[in-house]
């Protein structure tokens, strides 16, 4: 459970990296579309795991590498947008989010299913048992 002012402070790194990504550092990844899902941040406020969904990319794995090379140069912006705010400028730590590719999975596997309808019957002699009760 993170405290009020762990999910402030996500709540703006999440933001201003948004931001960086779409209009200061589009060139270093190829034009691709780097959408900021959630910021986790540690207690001390050092630390932040940043989860990323990629549009647009040839390698989701090849942009995250590219991205991890980059980390001191994000940092930096990100600190020139937020020096005023906060004291300290956490640590980046870039993943990749594939929760819609779960999700997307689980959709799949779920339309797949071949669930028979309830008998009539079945539904009628429920109805009567709990009428009883």
């Amino acid at each position: 459970m993170e405290s009020k002012r762990q999910q402030k402070f996500s709540r703006l790194i999440q933001k201003e990296l948004a931001e960086v990504f779409q209009r200061e550092v589009p060139h270093l990844f190829g034009g691709a579309y780097i959408s900021v899902n959630t910021v986790r941040v540690s207690p001390d406020l050092g630390l932040a795991r940043i989860y990323l969904s990629v549009m647009n990319a040839s390698s989701n794995e090849a942009l995250l590498q590219e991205l991890r090379v980059n980390t001191k140069t994000v940092r930096h912006l990100l600190a020139q947008r937020i020096k005023s705010q906060v004291r300290v400028i956490p640590e980046l730590v870039f993943y990749l989010d594939d929760s819609a590719e779960y999700a997307a999975h689980m959709d799949k596997i779920f339309s797949n299913l071949d669930i028979p309808p309830a008998d009539e019957n079945d539904e009628d002699s429920e109805a009567d048992e709990t009428n009883t009760r």
